[in-house]
């Protein structure tokens, strides 16, 4: 008698194989716990997470036509349309600022106007950032061009306390020109007292930070890690590419070497 012997395999969108580029090589060799390539949804309408963790980002709302553009180096990165256009990742302990730890992350944004539709109190969108109501934990944002505060197309990054109020942050505020594309590094870091934020602009250390400004003491907090906005406040209309979350800080070396690899 003989037997036929039948293998199954099962097939899912996210775990075909994927192009890896110099740039993604560097990024996944300093042990992100999340890193979305965001190259624009397909029919899953689900950005996958490259850093092996399965924190997958799901883009909103799921109706929605997301545009492709290209990164400096060629890649895809995923646009924003300034309204109601967002991705969001399910919290996770890997994604907040930890006692006696450190958050690191990283972007390549390119604003595409100076002055956002939808933006909000002196004029600033968030383009990422995690923290609701009594939840609050950072973001990072961008001003427009005219606002009430003088701060003419400023990025910045903040840590909060959970009940949010002023934040401890640090920022650079350069000439900016629509359709531009910008590396943009936050590391936020407690692991020594009372800790800081640093910020970094295509792979330059910009500013940094005591959190003491505002006497922040971060805290993980449950609400979603967002891109394109952090809590339906403001929207950034503009492209987004390449997003990690390190729970580590990245040294000078590491941020430097990310920039050259675009």
């Amino acid at each position: 008698m003989r037997f036929a012997l039948f293998m199954v395999v099962a097939f899912c969108p996210w775990q075909s194989a994927f192009a890896v580029s110099q740039y993604d090589t560097a990024v996944l060799a300093d042990n992100p716990a999340l890193y979305l390539r965001m190259s624009a949804p397909g029919t899953q309408r689900m950005e996958r997470d490259r850093s092996g963790n399965s924190r997958h980002g799901k883009y909103f709302p799921q109706t929605a036509t997301f545009s492709k553009t290209q990164l400096p180096n060629g890649e895809a990165a995923t646009e924003f349309d300034g309204v109601n256009q967002y991705v969001e990742v399910s919290s996770a302990s890997a994604l907040s600022v930890r006692r006696g730890g450190a958050l690191t992350l990283e972007a390549w944004i390119r604003p595409d106007v100076l002055n956002f539709p939808n933006d909000e109190r002196d004029g600033y969108v968030h383009w990422a950032g995690k923290g609701e109501s009594g939840q609050h934990e950072y973001v990072l944002r961008m001003y427009s061009k005219i606002n009430s505060a003088s701060r003419p197309n400023r990025i910045s990054g903040y840590a909060f306390n959970p009940s949010g109020g002023l934040g401890s942050g640090s920022y650079f505020q350069d000439t900016v020109m629509a359709g531009q594309w910008m590396h943009v590094v936050v590391v936020i870091s407690t692991r020594t007292r009372p800790g800081t934020i640093k910020i970094y602009k295509n792979g330059v250390l910009r500013q940094t930070t005591s959190l003491d400004q505002f006497h922040v003491v971060p805290r993980a907090g449950n609400a979603p890690l967002r891109i394109g906005t952090r809590d339906f406040g403001s929207f950034f209309k503009g492209a987004i590419g390449k997003f990690a979350v390190y729970a580590h800080p990245l040294t000078q070396a590491q941020i430097q070497n990310h920039f050259n690899k675009m």
